[in-house]
């Protein structure tokens, strides 16, 4: 630990699992304090499991065993009431916010009939969501805070997330995630009077649940009739430039960490891609 973020307060939404987990435990290793939040339920057309009560105590368990103080509560980004609620409770105990890491979303995939609300799902969530706890956070924010998007690499890619076989879920998801660069530099504009940055980091696959599950597998193997991780494992390497299937969750986090410190304090308005050179490698997107 270099004490990074000593004195500082993160606010992270999709904090129960996965890559917002990561986020929470890589910045309270660096001295954050830590305002968690989580849905804690399913979301029906989500066809991967979402963060769980369980979760959530778990994401609590590892900051504290890091010796920080951490927040948690149970609340959907959808409800931008729920997220004022949760947020205000961890400032009451925590007295500040610094850092917002918008990091909450689903990729919700249609295995059988595609349905127009798995759009709609996805959307509220991965655009909706991340508008909201950036609204909710702004009021509290101070000089040099500093505002953590998460975007997708593949959703710069054409032929990926607006592939038709994906489903409207999949093409809400990257409607959302490219929306999100704009959102990026137009907020990034207009809070750089105030000393506050905003910007927007693009994964590429994490090794996640979002991307192993049976539709995600299904669009690397579709050869198969009901591909395992172990046959769609080695078609991830295809979409990477580094030989590498994925990167880890901690990979983002770690940008997650400059992008909050002093160390970045007139970074503002970028798209940051950890994406392992996927972007070179498929600049008109895989099977162009």
């Amino acid at each position: 630990m270099t004490d990074r973020l000593a004195g500082k307060v993160a606010f992270i939404t999709g904090a129960a699992k996965g890559q917002g987990r990561s986020h929470a435990i890589r910045l309270a290793e660096e001295g954050a304090d830590i305002i968690a939040i989580d849905l804690c339920e399913q979301i029906e057309s989500n066809n991967y499991p979402l963060g769980t009560p369980e979760d959530l105590k778990e994401t609590v368990r590892l900051v504290e065993a890091i010796g920080r103080r951490i927040v948690a509560s149970k609340a959907d980004v959808r409800d931008r009431s729920q997220l004022r609620e949760a947020l205000t409770a961890g400032v009451a105990e925590l007295g500040r916010v610094d850092i917002v890491v918008a990091n909450a979303g689903i990729l919700p995939m249609a295995l059988g009939d595609p349905d127009p609300m798995d759009f709609v799902d996805a959307t509220d969530v991965d655009l909706i969501g991340v508008m909201n706890a950036v609204a909710v956070a702004i009021p509290h924010l101070t000089e040099y805070a500093s505002v953590v998007v998460t975007g997708s690499t593949a959703a710069m890619l054409p032929n990926t997330t607006d592939n038709p076989a994906m489903g409207p879920g999949s093409a809400g998801y990257g409607w959302s995630k490219k929306t999100l660069m704009g959102y990026t530099e137009q907020l990034a504009l207009h809070l750089a009077p105030r000393l506050i940055r905003v910007n927007c980091i693009h994964p590429t696959n994490v090794n996640t649940n979002l991307l192993h599950n049976d539709g995600i597998y299904q669009q690397f193997r579709p050869d198969l009739e009901h591909p395992t991780r172990e046959d769609a494992e080695p078609a991830f390497y295809v979409f990477q430039a580094m030989p590498i299937p994925y990167v880890e969750p901690v990979d983002i986090s770690n940008l997650v960490l400059f992008l909050a410190s002093d160390e970045a304090r007139y970074i503002t308005g970028q798209q940051i891609r950890v994406d392992a050179g996927s972007l070179l490698r498929w600049p008109n997107g895989p099977g162009k």
